[in-house]
């Protein structure tokens, strides 16, 4: 699954994730980053694969575009864009299901590791087909 056809899971804000002001707080979107993350590794990584490689963040960028609230029904969606040597570019937004409003906007960096060491470990090919085609 690449960057053709986004991966998509649905998420619900609950009374935790509001802020004083009443919207979801930006540090939930975060966590949301990398749930939708973790969903798709597991979706397209074997328990194997992920015995030999896991993922760290390296950067995040992010733009919030408009306010989620309690009883919000949203979409998390995301894919790999560019993927070179160990790391590669993951896109992910989150839009309102209702009315497919985009509220966030992220460009995340992930650095490939192996779980038990902890060094830094080169993309495999198999796993850089299923990412799908890059542009770096």
């Amino acid at each position: 699954m690449g960057a053709e056809q986004p991966f998509e899971i649905a998420l619900s804000p609950g009374a935790a994730d509001i802020d004083a002001l009443g919207h979801v707080n930006n540090v939930v979107y975060v966590r949301w980053i990398q749930d939708v993350a973790g969903a798709h590794w597991h979706t397209i990584s074997s328990p194997e694969e992920r015995a030999e490689l896991a993922w760290v963040v390296v950067r995040h960028e992010i733009d919030y575009k408009a306010a989620a609230r309690l009883g919000d029904a949203l979409v998390a969606r995301t894919w790999v864009g560019e993927h070179a040597g160990a790391t590669c570019v993951r896109h992910t937004e989150i839009v309102r299901a209702g009315d497919r409003r985009l509220l966030m906007a992220a460009r995340t960096t992930w650095c490939a590791v192996h779980p038990a060491q902890g060094r830094l470990r080169r993309i495999p090919d198999a796993i850089r087909a299923r990412f799908g085609p890059t542009s770096a």
